[in-house]
């Protein structure tokens, strides 16, 4: 049995890093040696510093209850405890780029949950089943930064993640145009409806900056390796709202979509049955069995009913048919912060540790 890699959470007090612990408790690949967040947390237990503000139905992990949090401004420090860090930083997005760039300096490997660096072109915005290739543009990554191990790796925005993997094996037929409008939980905020009760008996129209997200980060995660940088496709064109709604997890799509070759229903549905990418391939620990599960019910896949499927590392969907002005229409869900934060920056990590690049 291989030893396990040493990893220390970065903005482990807030909802992402909480949660990055409960999964990262008992793995199989990786134990969590340091936790790490802001000046004013340094120096308590990690139980003292997320006192009054622990928002996992799951207890706080024993091996890092009596942590003592470190300032994760001391990468120094927090490298000679970890082989590589999860972040999950709440700060201000020039800070984030500078601190992750830091740490991969410094030769410590950055899984990222922030969105800083997700446009920079030599670092790979990863969903694991569906461009684990784009991987291979750390050996660029990593010459920029003059570094022979550290670099930076991001998981793309949470909301993407309820319908990019269902438009991802459409492609090949020419996909056109795609309409959206997501529905998106309160945990994407950090928050739960005993610290947002406005949020209780109400739909707020917009978030900042995630329609943006919505129709920018699919391209770049269906781009190419090229120059030494990933360029996005240019194909489809994406169009999006985002509202945030009175859901404590999980975010839905609903989804329109135009084809130059428009396959029958019955092929999109046989594409989403047998999709399965190198997670599955490899039986990486935190990979879904089955990637997208399709729903005949007319009322699936539900937030409530249907966001934990496979550990809540599933997509599902359901409701496709034809469109009057579109070519389909159909209905996507995810959990956001496990599929869409912390869980597929596990998987990531997963998948960067079995082709060696956090050995």
């Amino acid at each position: 049995m291989r030893e396990k890699l040493k990893c220390a959470v970065i903005g482990a007090t807030g909802m992402v890093g909480q949660r990055f612990l409960t999964l990262l408790e008992n793995h199989p690949y990786f134990e969590v040696t340091a936790v790490a967040a802001s000046a004013r947390s340094a120096g308590l237990t990690y139980e003292e510093a997320v006192s009054g503000r622990w928002k996992m139905s799951a207890p706080i992990p024993e091996a890092v209850r009596s942590m003592t949090v470190l300032d994760a401004s001391k990468i120094e420090e927090i490298g000679n405890r970890a082989n590589f860090v999860f972040c999950a930083v709440d700060m201000k997005k020039d800070q984030i780029l500078a601190l992750e760039e830091a740490y991969a300096r410094a030769e410590i490997p950055v899984i990222s949950n922030n969105s800083a660096n997700r446009w920079t072109g030599d670092v790979p915005m990863v969903i694991p089943e569906i461009n684990a290739d784009h991987l291979a543009v750390i050996e660029a990554q990593r010459k920029r930064l003059g570094t022979s191990r550290g670099f930076i790796a991001v998981k793309p925005n949470c909301s993407i993640q309820s319908y990019v993997p269902a438009l991802t094996p459409l492609r090949k037929y020419g996909l056109r145009e795609v309409l959206v409008t997501t529905y998106q939980a309160i945990s994407g905020a950090g928050k739960t409806f005993d610290s947002w009760p406005e949020m209780i008996d109400n739909v707020i129209p917009y978030i900042g900056g995630e329609e943006e997200k919505s129709e920018r980060e699919p391209l770049k995660i269906w781009g190419e390796l090229r120059g030494g940088e990933i360029v996005a496709a240019k194909t489809p064109l994406v169009t999006s709202q985002c509202i945030r709604v009175p859901v404590s997890d999980g975010h839905t799509a609903a989804v329109f979509m135009s084809f130059e070759n428009t396959p029958p229903r019955e092929t999109i549905l046989e594409e989403w049955k047998s999709f399965r990418g190198l997670p599955q391939l490899l039986g990486l620990p935190s990979a879904p069995e089955q990637f997208i599960t399709y729903f005949d019910e007319d009322n699936r896949p539900q937030a409530k009913l249907d966001r934990d499927l496979y550990g809540g590392m599933g997509v599902s969907c359901g409701r496709l048919r034809t469109d009057t002005m579109f070519d389909y229409k159909f209905v996507g869900l995810s959990h956001n912060t496990l599929r869409g934060a912390a869980g597929g920056g596990v998987l990531i990590a997963e998948l960067l540790y079995r082709q060696g690049y956090l050995g």
